[in-house]
């Protein structure tokens, strides 16, 4: 089993990541410490139950351009 996590840029600059799958929300000051964080998480999530095979995290940028 793979878990997906939605990851989006605060506009602090730290991340917040999602999980599509389950009802794991984790955050962090920058990239390193998310990935801690989103382990942990999981960690938490499935201390009594395996345990994904891995954890895919999906940074989602939105950007407005302007047309002119």
């Amino acid at each position: 089993m793979e878990l997906v996590f939605s990851v989006t840029q605060e506009t602090d600059g730290g991340y917040v990541a999602e999980c599509l799958s389950h009802d794991i929300f984790t955050q962090g000051d920058d990239w390193g410490q998310l990935r801690g964080n989103v382990r942990e998480a999981v960690d938490a999530f499935f201390f009594d139950q395996p345990k994904p095979d891995s954890i895919r995290l999906h940074l989602v940028r939105d950007e407005v351009l302007s047309a002119q």
